[in-house]
């Protein structure tokens, strides 16, 4: 129930005033710090939402690094339904990840080889902040309650964050 709380009062507390994606086309370019438990790095990033000659296709683009060691994931964002906020994130590979927008923020959650990703991204009128993080589902935590229901809850210890604030260009 709190957590039913916390985030009815997280999501009405966010009163900005965008249309997603039209006012928030653009070339985003800053740092993605990323932290686990193998240590700390930090690695140049981009992050390109435009639109396409097709109505609700949008490219998507993630890139990491520079020079040699550059990465470019090219996607494309395709629109489900734009009043329900629900999106999908097509890697041209045959792998689709569903998005939800809701106001600004765009949220997915995904599993890859047994780890568990959340993915935020929050557009603000002169940058976005880029948000990942993951847990091992081998690593998960099983407890009950000491009611009558005997309520299981697992609980995921979080083992990576990647976060960047990306300036729009």
């Amino acid at each position: 129930m709190l957590f039913f709380l916390f985030f009815q009062f997280s999501v009405s507390g966010q009163n900005f005033e965008g249309t997603f994606p039209d006012d928030f086309f653009g070339i985003y370019t800053g740092t993605l710090a990323i932290s686990s438990e193998r240590g700390n790095q930090e690695v140049m990033m981009e992050f390109h939402l435009l639109p396409t000659e097709i109505e609700g296709k949008y490219t998507y683009t993630l890139v990491y690094g520079e020079g040699e060691s550059k990465q470019v994931r090219e996607y494309h964002l395709l629109e489900k339904n734009k009043e329900k906020g629900t999106y999908v994130v097509d890697e041209n590979n045959g792998i689709v990840l569903d998005d939800k927008v809701i106001g600004n923020r765009m949220y997915a959650l995904f599993e890859v080889n047994e780890t568990l990703l959340t993915t935020f991204i929050t557009f603000e009128t002169d940058h976005l902040v880029f948000e990942i993080v993951a847990t091992p589902k081998a690593k998960k935590r099983v407890t009950h309650a000491d009611d009558e229901a005997k309520t299981e809850v697992i609980s995921y210890p979080i083992t990576t964050v990647q976060r960047a604030v990306l300036q729009k260009q």
